[in-house]
């Protein structure tokens, strides 16, 4: 391995990568227990199962699909919960256990994902593990304590707070479910990781834990006759929710494509806009960006170069960085005007501005999008091992180049991915269940 005056990258080697395979493990043991508990006792309250059963899978049928989906199934896991919380069916006590829970939510859950199976419709896994991990954690909390008459006397108010603070623990539960694979797979911050997961949860899922909670409340006093009755706003937030998530698809698609154009025009090299995007989105995970700046992020990365259509003579590959400051400043406001006409949110013109700004005086945003860019420059005309020979010559600048914590994140980033994004590119590596970010191959130090 090369050795580095800045020490060594190896220290930044992600955990191994079976460490992100520990909550499907839990998850399929905790399914096992809870079938084999089912087998040996035998189900009880069988059509209360079946009416619960039926709702988890057309929650399933109806799940959405998308990138950056906090609950892809809203119906299926509000019946999951209610069934887990379910203390009386009009009147009568209810009497099922933990792994009755389980595996009722389970098969139902497989049952629902055979037609997003068998068209290729995603990862099933491990939205699975974490349906499972949820709900179990919840019957744990509530179904012994209720089947051993703890709550009888509980109602009224008491009970209602009381199903309130089981879920919200349930949905904290499942945000460290969520963020701890996370980390582990892509070596991002915990902390950054877990607050976004927190803030994603503010929007459905809270319309889940509430249904959730008033389906056990209703099916306690009007029987299962309540559940359809009830399917149906969480089904109209559910389309709600998808006609917004595409609409900001196709915003994220139209300023994608604008980016472009000065790929089409011939002024920059194909694909860089997206390789900056990437590689800065990682850089910005790793310093603890999360939510709306992660995406100022993307979309200032997506159209910092975009100010080089104003110039009269291409710059040569479209390698900024290497240009005097003063013309790479007249480029980048410039570029900060175009965005401003296209209705874009103002804070990602200000990055776009402020890119060729001593690195002082820049956002975090800039910051990162420059010594990103200058990277990716860099590496690609320095030939083989240029990602190690950018990065040290990022290392070597002068002060007010580039900001020696942005560089220092750069540089973990490529130590955990492997290289340059070109060259990972040319390898035809893939990206990681989250698509994300890239799987570690070999290190940067590597050459």
């Amino acid at each position: 391995m090369t050795a580095s005056p800045y020490g060594p990258l190896s220290a930044y080697r992600p955990r191994p990568p079976a460490a992100h395979t520990l909550v499907p493990v839990c998850a399929g043991l905790v399914a096992l227990a809870s079938l084999a508990s089912v087998l040996w006792s035998g189900p009880v309250d069988r059509p209360v199962a079946l009416a619960f059963g039926v709702l988890v899978v057309l929650g399933e049928l109806t799940r959405g699909t998308g990138a950056g989906a906090r609950e892809a199934a809203p119906l299926g896991a509000a019946g999951a919960m209610a069934y887990a919380l379910l203390g009386d069916v009009a009147g009568r006590p209810m009497q099922h256990g933990t792994g009755q829970t389980v595996t009722v939510v389970l098969a139902a859950s497989l049952l629902g994902s055979v037609p997003r199976i068998a068209r290729g419709g995603g990862p099933v896994l491990d939205p699975l593990a974490r349906r499972v991990l949820t709900v179990a954690f919840a019957a744990v909390c509530f179904r012994p304590l209720h089947n051993q008459g703890v709550f009888h006397d509980w109602s009224g108010p008491a009970h209602v707070l009381l199903l309130v603070a089981l879920l919200a623990l349930t949905a904290l539960c499942e945000a460290l479910l969520a963020a701890a694979p996370a980390h582990a797979r892509t070596g991002w911050p915990f902390g950054p990781l877990l607050r976004e997961e927190l803030r994603g949860m503010v929007g459905i899922t809270s319309a889940v834990c509430a249904t959730g909670a008033v389906m056990a409340l209703a099916v306690a006093v009007a029987g299962l006759w309540a559940l359809p009755v009830l399917c149906v706003p969480l089904l109209l937030t559910h389309l709600s929710y998808r006609r917004y998530a595409a609409v900001r698809a196709t915003y994220r698609q139209t300023i994608a494509s604008l980016a472009r154009a000065t790929e089409i025009a011939g002024y920059t090299p194909a694909g860089h806009a997206r390789r900056v995007a990437e590689l800065s989105g990682a850089v910005g995970r790793d310093l603890g960006l999360s939510g709306a700046d992660l995406t100022v992020l993307e979309y200032a990365a997506l159209m910092h170069d975009i100010g080089q259509l104003s110039l009269v003579d291409p710059v040569p590959a479209g390698a900024t960085a290497c240009l005097p400051r003063a013309e790479q400043r007249r480029i980048a406001l410039l570029g900060g005007a175009v965005v401003r006409q296209t209705g874009v949110d103002a804070a990602v013109a200000v990055v776009v501005e402020r890119q060729a700004d001593p690195c002082r005086e820049q956002p975090v945003a800039a910051r990162i999008v420059r010594a990103v860019n200058a990277y990716e420059e860099k590496a690609r005309d320095a030939g083989p091992g240029g990602g190690l020979k950018a990065l040290e010559e990022l290392r070597l600048a002068v002060a007010d180049d580039y900001a020696p914590d942005v560089v220092e994140a750069l540089a973990r980033v490529l130590s955990r991915q492997g290289g340059t994004t070109r060259e990972r590119l040319r390898r035809g590596q893939g990206r990681d269940e989250d698509g994300q970010s890239y799987r570690a191959r070999y290190w940067v130090t590597h050459g």
